[in-house]
């Protein structure tokens, strides 16, 4: 199956976000432990989120998390703190992503973990059990998901949790996401340095309302910098958001694109300025770099983009895509050292009628649809991966004119 995208004239209109998968994720686990009889205001009602609602429900215990990723870390945590004998597992591409990093972590804290098929990777067998806790090192290059995970289950354990980072820490807003929300849910953690510290504590349970999701925001954001003339209104963001994410309003400020904050949300306009060249270190907003690729591209702005470690173990190796799919566009990037992504303006003759692979990767759908404001029109194959995140996504790009055919 695949769309073929056509754009049409400027854009005026309000858009209503979807709420924030990372912040439903992490608060659907604080929930169940603090024993929370509140429903959660305003969940993300994307996959990743839907995988976790039916994992608490359903009490079966064989979990299926599909692509989740975030899924399969969080709940591998909690599951190995929760009584019962639990077999986790998802697709094939879920199978290929590696989670020994956690899983070595949570044996070494008293868990108890078994793999099913290819040690290192998913599925799991988990037998719940209080865990004791302590200290481990963890290399602060490895998934934040990771990371966050543990210090989610860490006031569980009987000893607490003191986890020493070591090496370059990435995606540090996204460990500050889970502290903050913790700290909503009434623990109290410590984080000096390197180390971060939590001690025996009950969560206390708490009426909790998501905030709109800015990951999503930044495909309007691309919107707003490939049109000539666009105002474009998204409900539900805040300028204090825990959101590593929105980190996005200042980034598009050199592509042109300014935020106005309101009681609402915010307010996308033009400035007509634009850098020559783009330089940013992604490793606090690993989940923009496709947005920011695409957009730069579309727009004849070569760019250098460093501290994409984390793309390579993502829902594809999304260095890789981007090269593949941009070179159909044609538009010919280079990557080095495994964290480092370039366009130096360099061309090649472009395919004549481009299918955009999406590598079951709901980011790669929405970074290049928007491509179809500068093209004739671009197509989109297996389009509807963005239930991952944001299923409207093609409806409210309807409802502002664009035109999507199957």
């Amino acid at each position: 199956m695949q769309y073929k995208i056509k754009a049409s004239g400027a854009i005026n209109n309000i858009i209503n976000l979807p709420a924030s998968k990372s912040i439903s994720n992490r608060a659907l686990i604080l929930n169940a432990l603090s024993l929370s009889p509140f429903n959660i205001a305003n969940l993300s009602d994307c996959d990743d989120t839907n995988v976790m609602v039916e994992a608490f429900k359903s009490g079966n215990s064989l979990i299926d998390v599909k692509a989740a990723g975030t899924s399969m870390r969080f709940l591998t945590a909690f599951l190995a703190i929760t009584p019962g004998e639990w077999v986790i597992t998802g697709t094939e591409r879920m199978k290929e992503r590696p989670i020994h990093l956690l899983v070595d972590a949570l044996i070494s804290l008293g868990a108890r973990i078994q793999y099913l098929g290819k040690v290192g990777f998913p599925p799991l067998k988990i037998k719940g059990t209080s865990l004791n806790g302590g200290e481990i090192f963890l290399s602060g290059d490895v998934s934040s998901q990771f990371i966050s995970a543990l210090l989610m289950i860490a006031p569980t354990m009987s000893k607490g949790l003191t986890i020493h980072l070591e090496g370059d820490i990435i995606s540090i807003p996204y460990i500050k996401l889970t502290l903050g929300m913790m700290a909503q849910y009434g623990v109290r953690t410590h984080w000096d340095g390197r180390t971060i510290k939590i001690h025996p504590e009950e969560y206390k349970a708490t009426h909790y309302t998501v905030e709109s999701d800015w990951s999503a925001a930044s495909y309007w954001y691309e919107i707003a910098a490939l049109y000539d003339d666009s105002h474009i209104e998204l409900k539900g963001l805040f300028r204090d958001s825990m959101q590593g994410d929105s980190k996005v309003a200042e980034l598009f400020l050199d592509l042109g694109v300014a935020t106005e904050y309101t009681e609402n949300g915010v307010v996308l306009t033009k400035t007509g300025k634009k850098t020559k060249k783009l330089f940013h270190n992604f490793v606090n907003e690993p989940d923009l770099a496709q947005t920011f690729a695409v957009t730069c591209c579309m727009m004849g702005i070569p760019f250098m983009f460093t501290g994409l470690q984390t793309l390579k173990i993502k829902e594809t190796d999304r260095i890789e895509a981007l090269k593949n799919e941009l070179k159909k566009l044609g538009y010919l990037l280079y990557d080095s050292e495994n964290s480092i992504l370039e366009w130096n303006g360099e061309k090649c003759e472009p395919d004549p009628d481009p299918v955009i692979k999406t590598y079951e990767d709901h980011r790669m759908a929405m970074a290049f649809a928007p491509a179809a404001i500068k093209l004739d029109h671009i197509n989109i194959a297996e389009p509807k991966v963005v239930t991952k995140s944001y299923p409207r996504f093609w409806d409210d790009l309807k409802s502002v004119g664009f035109i999507i055919e199957e």
